[in-house]
């Protein structure tokens, strides 16, 4: 079977919306986001990701919600994930699940009435302890089947940031090459999903023997 790698048609730009679980500033998991856009610039013409900060959300609490109206912080990240073609989530993995005060936080005020989330691509990753961040990954993706996010399934990155040798600089960035090529490997995959979501066509190059074209839950 011949490989293909999916392409954007050309003049078609996708705004990936990507959130970060941590909020430490040499966060691992930040970096990768990091990492996604410096390849989306430099290898992955029509796609952009843009780091969107959830430090500055309040928890949720419906009481902060007047007159159908969101407090300033909410009504900004909502709007950010309304303008989003996909989603790139990036998330440690606190007590076998998700950083609960930063990512889930978000996820519940992207949720609220109307659902800012739904029909769109989606794609997760992870930099965490022995792990590597799998089981906040697939509550992630629970999470994701009430939103009505459709995840990519694979490549699936699972990055056991403190296992030599070193993934991360001390300040975050991601230094791995096999996983800079994972995280390539996924943001085509990615931008395939959401062109077909849209009803776009999806163009195809010759790979090297892979198959980039997503499968999807």
């Amino acid at each position: 079977m011949e490989a293909s790698t999916a392409q954007a048609p050309a003049g078609t730009v996708l705004r990936v919306a990507a959130i970060s679980g941590s909020l430490r500033r040499a966060s691992a998991n930040t970096g990768l986001i990091r990492a996604a856009a410096q390849i989306c610039k430099e290898s992955i013409p029509g796609m952009q990701v843009h780091h969107v900060d959830i430090s500055e959300l309040p928890l949720l609490n419906t009481d902060l919600e007047v007159d159908g109206g969101f407090p300033p912080a909410v009504e900004a990240f909502r709007a950010k994930v309304r303008d989003a073609d996909c989603f790139l989530f990036a998330s440690p993995e606190y007590n076998y699940s998700i950083s609960g005060g930063p990512l889930k936080n978000a996820l519940d005020w992207g949720s609220r009435p109307p659902n800012c989330w739904g029909d769109r691509a989606g794609a997760i990753l992870s930099a965490s302890g022995g792990s590597g961040g799998s089981r906040s990954q697939y509550h992630i993706r629970q999470v994701g089947v009430f939103l009505d996010i459709h995840f990519i399934n694979k490549p699936e990155i699972f990055t056991k940031a403190h296992v030599a040798p070193n993934k991360f600089d001390d300040d975050g960035n991601l230094i791995d090459p096999e996983t800079k090529e994972m995280l390539r490997k996924m943001l085509l995959s990615l931008q395939a999903l959401a062109l077909r979501l849209q009803g776009k066509p999806v163009n195809s190059a010759q790979g090297n023997g892979e198959t980039m074209l997503p499968f999807i839950s």
